[in-house]
């Protein structure tokens, strides 16, 4: 069958340029298949055929470009295989870790997926080099290309790229085939698998800029502002004759004002050999990346050949200054920031770790919301549209190397790593692992460090690093070496440390770590839900108030990260099945913000009113028991009313909150707060039935690319349209037009709901009044129409444009 294929791709035109680099998008396309861990013969065939024994050799088996896979699923990437799979119940504490999901070393039907792509290379383009790029893919997948093997890649989270272009056909249709192997964990947390990131074939000439080959850094002094850019050139000519070429380089404003430019450097490069060229830039009165004004500049570096342009590349680059002092803490621009930063793992309900881009800036800009300022990329090598998004949002980033390993196979992942993102504004720190409790505290530990440390220095020599250290007031091994000490928990041991290591900086890699149940009243064993407040903990953790109020007291404490910010799916801590997800985020897995969210918006958003009642008040049966009210807002005083009646009124004490023990009656629970002089107030109250549906999308018109997508979350009013915090009702979806639906989700941590629906039957069950779906564009401009439905209710419709 002839296959049509459509490829977007990202073209830099500039007049005089005899060829032009294409960053192709391969994300279309793809066919999908599981294969089999442990039965060869539910694996195609793979490990008995021979594929080894001659280059090119791959015949009977689906490595084979001639293989047929008509008959396999067709996907798009990015795409985890494991989020559409059952919960299942095991003893085992790895797959209990990783949310119940059957994937790894005990599932092997479900632990091999094979992806092959078809394509075709126009035979004008063949003088050119063609390398394929993974942003990432869990794990350990095997690559080929028309049967040639590529490599192996066994880092589910570092990105890969290889050059293909010995084994393209100009004449006929070419295959990728990778093999993926997510039996053997990384973590322990849900990880997913697949090719769960971008997927991209790059087109350039033999003598072109290296990738990520542009490494940019600044330096302001008074309002002078200087950017110093090295660009890596290789020349992939064969022959003996060196290349003559000029290499410079120019930065622009955010909408494309050239604003400085470099002379022109003539090298000569040899066949099979990299140079690289330094320039150093002057920018007058620089425009400074800050938290609240994230500006980004372009830096593009060019290569010439004579009078022709043959390449170039282009960045988005901020200019700043980053500070640590270990008396004083961190400082951004000459301004002292308190981290206020919160930890997260890669997966959100309905899609799994194979998250769209514009999920990464709706998250961060909840965090924003919150007053969240700074990032940990826990524990792994984030994906680089979520950094895209830190930079553009303005967001720091701690950006963490998966595992604490000195090995050839970990330095290049680190290598990988650094060269990716040392380029982004918002990363300020490296990690060079977490929690290695069986080294971190010995010499093995520490002599690992130093080689992690040695190699960040070689590549980044702006940045520093620390290690996420779960130990109290011990320095030996890793602390001894650490640039900056990183505290998980232990937040009592700090003063300690301090006293004794007093020229060594300090941060909180890991704070907190309250459970808590969005909604939830008081714990329930049976159905494995928490109280929606700070007080439960596990023995290591503390509550955000008691690590908060200490961080916010020392200058020299350079802040802290939460554990986490939002839910994710495994270590579902305290308990365990029918459990599937954590509850340590701030927010559940939708996004919807549990309780203790507003203490935290309370102390970390100084430039706005926050006022905030819990619980709901929906507690019929309850009436005359009484109830625990926590109030938290940042105002001075604050005054508690049920029913118009006054409960009493109290100060706040600073980074607290207040509380009113109540007995309950059905009615209005009113708090009202003075703020600098200004009232400020809330209201909980009792609602009545579920009548209606709402519907409320984050953006009503959205980008016809076929990546772009809407969030719709669905609450349920009452007939005087006030929310109904403790419906439960089954929501039913249909989708008419141009979209479609990726998943659902509702934040319930012991739902064993499907997230995906294959029979196109979608559907989810409300959980604290709420639920979640995430929509899809397709390439064609138009609408589409969702409709919401369940028994009983009066149906809600919401249009979304695509163009």
């Amino acid at each position: 069958m002839k296959r049509l294929l459509l490829f977007s791709f990202v073209l830099v035109t500039i007049t005089g340029h005899a060829q032009t680099r294409k960053k192709i998008d391969f994300d279309n396309n793809w066919k999908f298949s599981l294969g089999h861990a442990a039965d060869a013969s539910r694996d195609f065939n793979y490990s008995i055929a021979n594929i080894f024994a001659k280059s090119g050799k791959a015949e009977k088996i689906a490595i084979d470009p001639k293989f047929d896979d008509q008959s396999w699923q067709s996907i798009t990437v990015p795409h985890d295989w494991v989020v559409a799979l059952p919960f299942e119940k095991s003893p085992n504490f790895d797959v209990m870790a990783h949310g119940y999901k059957p994937v790894g070393g005990l599932f092997p039907q479900n632990s091999v997926g094979w992806y092959r792509k078809h394509f075709s290379i126009n035979p004008a383009d063949s003088g050119q080099r063609f390398t394929i790029q993974f942003d990432g893919i869990f794990r350990d997948a095997k690559i080929w290309c028309n049967g040639f093997y590529l490599g192996n890649n066994e880092s589910g989270y570092v990105g890969v790229t290889y050059d293909i272009t010995d084994y393209i056909s100009y004449k006929k249709e070419n295959v990728l085939v990778f093999r993926v192997d997510a039996s053997q964990y990384e973590g322990w947390f849900y990880e997913g698998a697949g090719i769960y990131r971008h997927v991209w074939l790059n087109q350039f000439p033999n003598v072109h800029i290296d990738e990520n080959g542009i490494f940019a850094s600044s330096f302001v002094r008074d309002d002078q502002g200087y950017i110093t850019v090295s660009t890596s050139i290789n020349n992939k000519n064969l022959g003996e004759e060196p290349s003559e070429i000029q290499v410079y380089c120019y930065v622009t404003d955010r909408n494309g004002k050239k604003i400085t430019e470099s002379a022109q450097n003539k090298i000569e490069i040899d066949p099979q050999q990299s140079r690289t060229v330094t320039q150093l830039l002057p920018v007058s009165n620089p425009h400074l990346w800050s938290l609240e004004d994230p500006y980004l500049y372009k830096v593009v570096a060019v290569v010439k050949s004579g009078n022709q342009i043959i390449d170039t590349q282009q960045i988005r680059f901020g200019v700043r200054t980053i500070r640590i002092d270990a008396a004083q803490g961190l400082f951004l621009n000459n301004k002292h920031v308190k981290v206020q930063g919160v930890n997260c793992h890669q997966d959100h309900a309905g899609v799994g770790s194979a998250m769209p881009d514009r999920l990464q800036y709706y998250r961060i800009a909840l965090l924003k919301e919150m007053g969240v300022n700074a990032y940990r990329a826990s524990h792994n090598a984030p994906t680089p549209e979520l950094l895209d998004a830190c930079d553009s949002l303005g967001m720091l980033v701690i950006d963490e190397q998966r595992l604490l390993n000195s090995s050839p196979e970990y330095i290049d992942q680190f290598t990988r790593l650094i060269k990716r993102d040392r380029n982004h504004p918002s990363v300020f720190l490296w990690s060079i692992g977490n929690e290695e409790q069986g080294i971190q505290y010995n010499s093995f530990g520490k002599r690992i460090a130093q080689t992690l440390l040695a190699k960040q220095l070689e590549l980044d020599p702006g940045r520093t690093s620390t290690y996420a250290a779960d130990l109290g007031n011990v320095f030996n091994g890793i602390n001894e070496v650490i640039p900056v000490r990183g505290f998980n928990y232990r937040i009592n041991s700090i003063d300690d440390y301090h006293r004794d290591h007093p020229d060594q900086p300090t941060i909180g890699t890991e704070m907190g770590s309250t459970v808590t149940t969005r909604g939830v009243l008081k714990i329930d064993s049976v159905r494995a839900y928490v109280p929606d407040q700070d007080i439960t903990y596990p023995w290591w953790a503390s509550s955000a108030e008691q690590w908060w109020t200490i961080a916010a007291d020392r200058p020299w404490f350079m802040g802290g990260f939460v554990w986490t910010g939002f839910d994710y799916r495994g270590e579902p801590t305290p308990f365990e099945w029918p459990n599937i997800n954590s509850h340590f985020g701030i927010m559940d897995m939708c996004g919807f913000p549990k309780n203790i969210y507003y203490y935290y918006q309370s102390w970390w958003r100084t430039d706005k009113d926050v006022i905030h009642i819990s619980p709901h008040w929906n507690w019929k049966g309850r009436e005359g028991e009484t109830i625990r009210v926590w109030v938290n807002s940042n105002a001075q005083t604050v005054e508690l009313f049920l029913n118009k009646k006054s409960l009493g009124k109290k100060d706040m004490p600073a980074n607290r909150h207040l509380e009113w023990d109540v007995k309950y009656a059905p009615g209005t629970l009113e708090a009202v707060g003075y703020r600098n002089g200004k009232k400020i107030s809330i209201q909980q109250v009792t609602s009545g039935q579920a009548y209606s549906i709402q519907l409320v999308a984050d953006r009503t018109a959205i980008h016809a690319d076929g990546k772009d997508i809407a969030i719709i979350n669905v609450v349920v009013k009452d007939k005087k349209g006030r929310e109904v915090p403790d419906a439960t009702n089954v929501i039913e979806f249909a989708l008419k037009g141009n979209g479609k639906i990726l998943g659902v989700g509702n934040g319930d941590p012991s739902s064993h709901e499907p997230d995906q629906f294959t029979d196109g039957k979608w559907k989810r069950k409300l959980f604290g009044g709420k639920c979640q779906i995430i929509i899809q564009s397709t390439d064609v401009s138009g609408t589409f129409e969702l409709e919401a439905v369940s028994g009983g209710l009066i149906t809600a419709k919401q249009i979304i444009q695509t163009k």
